[in-house]
């Protein structure tokens, strides 16, 4: 079953790359842009408007924060003159030398993921838009937010 994804925002950007989201809220954010849907059992699998990579390397939901090789695909994903997109529409300098966890550093890769799919379509990034519930920042940032994946 498809769902129509979360409207994305300049708002909601920077809410992810503040770490006020969990971890799942930001796969979900990718996950349908990707052609996953809901199966029977809840899950999100890959559907027919999934490319073949992505259905063959990660049938069911890629977890694109807890787990290196979706995020290195979602990085080999993104093409070449939309790689600057973090730095070019939200002004994303980095995450200063005491903020480098793996959770945060692929956070920006979503996010960079996100502007390139919105850029591939010709569509603008919004100014305003909604927003979910925001989390606190986690108080430690390579854990995460209850309930996030482990990383590995």
């Amino acid at each position: 079953m498809a769902l129509d994804p979360f409207p994305l925002s300049r708002p909601l950007l920077e809410a992810v790359l503040a770490d006020r989201t969990s971890d799942r809220f930001v796969c979900e954010l990718i996950w349908p842009r990707l052609g996953y849907g809901l199966d029977g059992e809840g899950r999100w699998a890959a559907g027919p408007a999934t490319a073949e990579a992505w259905r063959q390397a990660f049938p069911l939901e890629p977890q694109f924060i807890a787990e290196r090789p979706a995020s290195v695909a979602l990085t080999r994903s993104i093409a070449k003159p939309h790689k600057q997109l973090l730095k070019e529409q939200l002004g994303f300098a980095g995450y200063r030398i005491g903020e480098l966890y793996p959770r945060r550093t692929r956070r920006a890769t979503a996010v960079n993921w996100l502007l390139a799919h919105l850029a591939e379509r010709g569509e603008p990034l919004a100014d305003q838009g909604p927003l979910p519930p925001l989390l606190e920042q986690p108080a430690d940032p390579v854990a995460g937010h209850p309930g996030d994946l482990p990383i590995s």
